[in-house]
């Protein structure tokens, strides 16, 4: 009688032991894929806003012929409210991206959600036209 019982229960084991095994090896194998980008995150924390803008630059340059030879300055709309005043945030989301270029003098307001150009518009920066007082 007790074989019977013993039997019964051995296809289990059989199944469940190699999951247990295999689900094991998948957290060991997770567990030193994270420890070691965060290993390289400590190296050079700079790395993942660099991938990021660079991301960011290939999605926008996709839709829109951006300005050569210069790095953008990017930003994140993070209270649309605040910004509704003004004309170039009207339409803007939270999470919007912000592309800023001082030297070709303009913003681009971007929606990575909807991969779409919300906003371009030139930029003043500056006092250009200021004329200097003569003595």
């Amino acid at each position: 009688m007790m074989d019977n019982a013993v039997s019964q229960k051995t296809p289990i084991m059989k199944f469940v032991l190699p999951v247990l095994v295999l689900i094991i090896i998948a957290l060991g194998g997770l567990s030193y894929y994270l420890y070691t980008e965060l290993g390289n995150l400590k190296k050079n924390p700079q790395q993942a806003a660099q991938k990021e803008v660079a991301d960011l630059l290939n999605q926008v340059g996709k839709l829109v012929v951006l300005p050569e030879g210069e790095n953008p300055t990017v930003a994140t709309v993070a209270d649309p409210e605040k910004l509704k005043e003004q004309p170039f945030f009207s339409r803007a989301k939270k999470g919007d991206k912000v592309l800023i270029y001082t030297n070709a003098r303009k913003a681009i307001l971007y929606d990575p959600v909807n991969n779409k150009i919300v906003e371009i518009a030139p930029i003043n920066i500056g006092n250009t036209g200021a004329s200097q007082p003569q003595p």
